[in-house]
């Protein structure tokens, strides 16, 4: 008897594994199609939407006037019409001029008919720093819609990540915010040939360890994992957690790897003032209290506006040192 092997995965760019999940979501379900600036005869502004418009044509690759509050109303209505729309915001800074759509409406329409009408609206935007655009474009806010009950938030680190959550967030009958990072598209990593799904609301464990929790989700997963690199030469073992989706969260991952290291770390690129570290912080402080052997480090942005100037800017975010520091610090080293 014959057994079939497993197609090996490919090595694939953030970019490209994007384009994937959306080009086989509109092949399996007509009902999908996309909306937003530029992403027909352009492409998008970061060329994930590349070869769509020419495969599936005008009525599912729409390009939208300048006008996000548009796009997003305009997923939410075609939603709650039956259509499973993935509407693109160029950048989450964007997002702001939605703002009253995405937390007023889509957050809250499948609660207030009582179920009856769902929206099952993905928003694609990309979020974060470290391209010298500055303040008004630079801006982590994935934190306040993981606030917002009736909301889903994703944020994945890689290829593989991003195809099955944004797979996932297509079929989801709730509105997800997709979140993208800018340093994130050209990064490479395997990819599996065959379907598959990454489910939303499952943390991943990407590196095991012994002495100190690292948690944190998007591009600083990059930085923990480096980070652990550079502690395991000095004879701590560091347990890297991504988180993926910010809501739901998978906190139980994280407090069960705490309860062995009794020691934790967390990480993120916005705000420290009002960020989702805190969240993620306290809640392991109000589970896992018993087990910690030090209080929760959190290492976030600087509670100021992006500078564009690149010295400044790479002082204004969290740095692979100063991840290595606080570990050190916790384990008093």
């Amino acid at each position: 008897m014959s057994t079939q092997t497993k197609p090996s995965p490919v090595e694939t760019t953030y970019r490209e594994a994007l384009n994937q999940a959306l080009r086989e979501e509109m092949r399996r379900d007509e009902r999908v199609f996309l909306l937003g600036e530029d992403i027909g005869v352009y492409g998008g502004v970061y060329a994930v939407t590349r070869g769509l418009l020419e495969e599936f044509g005008e009525r599912r690759v729409r390009d939208t006037p300048i006008a996000e509050s548009v796009i997003v109303g305009a997923g939410i209505g075609s939603a709650m019409g039956g259509l499973r729309p993935v509407a693109e915001l160029q950048t989450i800074n964007f997002s702001l001029l939605a703002m009253d759509q995405i937390v007023n409406h889509a957050a809250k329409i499948r609660y207030m008919s009582g179920g009856q009408i769902c929206v099952p609206l993905t928003i694609r935007t990309v979020s974060g720093g470290g391209n010298q655009l500055a303040a008004q474009h630079s801006q982590s806010f994935e934190g306040w819609y993981a606030s917002v009950p009736g909301l889903k938030v994703a944020a994945p680190f890689t290829p593989h990540d991003a195809k099955g959550l944004l797979k996932a967030s297509i079929r989801d009958d709730n509105p997800v915010i997709f979140i993208e990072h800018s340093l994130l598209y050209s990064t490479r990593g395997p990819v599996p040939p065959e379907e598959y799904l990454v489910p939303l609301g499952q943390a991943e464990v990407r590196r095991r360890g012994k002495n100190v929790t690292l948690v944190s989700y998007s591009r600083m997963v990059g930085l923990c994992l480096a980070a652990a690199e550079k502690l395991a030469t000095e004879g701590i073992e560091a347990e890297v957690i991504d988180l993926r989706t910010l809501r739901p969260l998978d906190i139980e991952t994280v407090i069960a790897s705490v309860q062995r290291t009794k020691h934790a770390v967390v990480v993120e690129e916005g705000w420290r003032t009002g960020g989702f570290g805190a969240e993620v912080a306290s809640q392991i402080a109000e589970r896992a209290f018993d087990y910690l052997d030090a209080p929760v480090a959190r290492l976030a942005g600087a509670d100021c506006p992006m500078p564009y100037a690149k010295n400044l800017e790479l002082m204004a975010l969290p740095s692979e040192e100063d991840i290595v520091a606080a570990a050190q610090g916790l384990l008093g080293r």
